[in-house]
């Protein structure tokens, strides 16, 4: 050794081994990513468990030894093999190893597994007295199950790499009416456990769907043959996503659907909520065309229901579907919050729905919120002629819950983000009006409800100068004509059973927004389809509708690492100054080659265990 640079002896082929070592975390971060949905949890703690013990540095032995011990322990748990008694020996274990490992790596792996006990509970009992994992345990094909509504996304991009974008279309309308609004709007879930993530990354899956729907529109394309006449009829409370999903399926099945709708226009959310740089109105009305083609549905705008015309919807149909949604917007009690030039950012989404643009040359605009409806305010701002669009939010930029795509566009628009800021009062002049939004500034603290919490920092109230400040925090649901009639609510939100019937009653049925709170459209979609089928349940059918589309026949997988095709956008510079569609899709190359690298967990691997998955659910 005499003569050798300590370098390298010690140093250089330590970097070569981490070096490998980074490729394989690498390659199991990608495996962590991509886990199926449907798995046993125990079994996946388990996993979690043994990669904890390989991370131990050998030298407290609640670490070095327990580890081990207690992934052992739960070995038994998970092949079946354990009794109660076991089990309360691997929750002591876990105590002490929580209680008395020197770092990290041996207590936080402890704490998962007694938090695993706790949240796990049902699956544990399972285990330890039915002898098997609880009842709908099971991989399944990751893209569908992820899909509120259930999709079948390995179908439609089959086919629109064929070239067949009407059974593409088709295909996603099997399941989800509105293929052209999730094709521009969807926060495509579906995505987040995608297999290809073990090669590459996930698929494009809402960019294929938006190549599909751009060269074969949603009302060009023939919906399925309308069911034999029921006699039934179904009204439907609110013109929204949930509401004419809903609609869609009943009418198809041959019940006679009539939806009533407040607004001028149908469209909910999806019209009085989204800007039309982002889902052009022409686009939207393409999906609406096509779900009033399906059969017998009447369309009756303007028309709002109250508590005395609720009753006598109750007693004249034979069954009702509320889902008006959560179309109010929050407000934040504020000194100053009722001064001229404060305003709800849905009330202005909603104006801009039927027309009505804001003029806003000139003026300083704050928007307080970090959610997508509070980029949307900030970017609609910009094209309103602002002067200066700020974002103010009381976390950090990356606790926002807008999607990151629609922050980095609003700040490559020019809109300011100003972080961990707390709205405190609205400064107003005499004639009051509102002048500039005063804030706390804020720290981060504890983790509360799965994200850091902010505190208040000690630090001097900032002044931001503002003629017009938009309020995005949250939305409401508009309850108290429905609860007149009867219907109860807890917290804002209908109460109802697991088929969605409202409590306390047998032909009224709830969902979306107005019975979970404010989400997501595809969310709103799945909902309006399950209550479709518990509907034609209640009625007394029990329909089954044919998807009549053929899939084609799965080629051989192709593993070669590409990288993802990305939609663009316009250049800010030019977009910002409109409100034309943003986006500009897919090349017919590009839509081939993503397609492409869909591994058909359809039918390799658990795909094929499924059966009849091509049919109407």
């Amino acid at each position: 050794m005499d003569g050798e640079p300590l370098s390298k002896l010690s140093i250089a082929p330590r970097s070569r081994d981490d070096a490998r070592i980074a490729a394989q975390l690498g390659a199991y971060g990608r495996r962590v990513e991509a886990t199926p949905p449907g798995m046993c949890p125990l079994a996946v703690q388990l996993t979690m468990l043994q990669a904890s013990g390989a991370q131990t540095c050998g030298k407290c032995v609640p670490c070095r030894d327990g580890l081990p011990q207690l992934a052992a322990m739960l070995q038994r748990v998970v092949d079946c093999d354990a009794d109660e008694g076991a089990l309360e020996n691997l929750r002591a274990l876990a105590e002490m190893i929580r209680d008395t490992s020197d770092c990290a790596i041996g207590y936080e792996a402890a704490r998962l597994v007694l938090e695993g006990l706790e949240t796990f509970a049902d699956e544990y009992a399972s285990h330890l007295h039915a002898r098997s994992c609880q009842a709908g345990v099971g991989q399944t094909v990751p893209c569908e199950t992820m899909c509120p509504a259930h999709v079948d996304v390995p179908g439609y991009i089959a086919l629109t790499a064929a070239g067949d974008y009407a059974g593409a279309v088709n295909m996603v309308r099997k399941d989800n009416p509105f293929p052209t609004a999730c094709a521009f709007v969807c926060e495509h879930p579906c995505e987040t456990r995608c297999r290809r993530t073990l090669i590459d990354a996930p698929l494009n899956i809402r960019g294929i769907k938006k190549f599909a729907v751009d060269q074969m529109p949603a009302d060009q394309v023939a919906p399925p043959q309308r069911g034999v006449d029921t006699a039934r009829t179904v009204a439907v409370i609110g013109g929204g996503p949930s509401g004419l999903t809903c609609a869609y399926f009943l009418a198809l099945m041959g019940h006679r659907v009539t939806v009533f709708e407040e607004r001028s226009q149908l469209g909910g959310m999806l019209r009085y909520g989204i800007p039309a740089y982002r889902f052009p109105r022409e686009r939207l009305d393409e999906d609406i065309r096509g779900i009033l083609n399906a059969g017998t549905i009447t369309a009756r705008c303007g028309e709002g229901v109250g508590a005395h015309e609720m009753a006598e919807i109750a007693d004249t149909y034979h069954a009702v579907y509320v889902a008006v949604g959560a179309q109010t917007g929050k407000t934040l009690s504020l000194d100053g919050v009722d001064a001229e030039g404060v305003m709800s950012a849905v009330d202005l989404l909603g104006a801009i729905g039927d027309g009505a643009y804001p003029d806003f040359t000139g003026k300083r605009v704050v928007v307080v919120g970090g959610g997508n409806v509070a980029m949307d305010c900030a970017r609609t701002s910009v094209r309103a002629g602002a002067s200066e669009v700020s974002v103010v939010y009381r976390r950090r930029q990356d606790d926002m819950t807008a999607l990151p795509a629609e922050v980095e566009s609003a700040i490559a628009e020019g809109v300011e983000m100003i972080v961990l800021e707390a709205p405190a009062s609205i400064e107003t002049d005499e004639r009051g009006r509102c002048t500039a939004l005063i804030t706390q500034p804020q720290m981060i603290g504890p983790v509360r409800g799965g994200r850091p919490a902010p505190v208040a920092a000690d630090k001097p109230a900032r002044r931001i100068e503002a003629d017009v400040i938009l309020i995005a925090v949250g939305q409401n649901v508009v309850s108290a004509p429905f609860e007149e009639f009867g219907m109860q609510t807890t917290w804002g939100c209908f109460n109802a059973d697991e088929r969605l019937a409202a409590e306390g009653y047998d032909n009224v049925f709830v969902g979306g927004d107005c019975q979970t709170g404010p989400s997501t459209v595809i969310r709103a979609i799945g909902a309006g389809k399950v209550a479709a089928r518990n509907i034609d349940e209640f009625l007394g059918y029990h329909h089954t509708l044919p998807c009549d589309v053929e899939v084609p026949p799965a080629s051989p997988n192709d593993r070669t690492p590409k990288g993802r095709v990305e939609i663009t956008e316009r250049p800010a510079r030019e977009r910002k100054h409109d409100f034309e569609g943003v986006e500009t899709g897919m090349s017919r190359e590009e839509v081939v080659q993503e397609c492409g690298r869909c591994l058909r967990c359809d039918h390799f691997g658990c795909g094929v265990l499924e059966g009849g998955r091509h049919q109407y659910a």
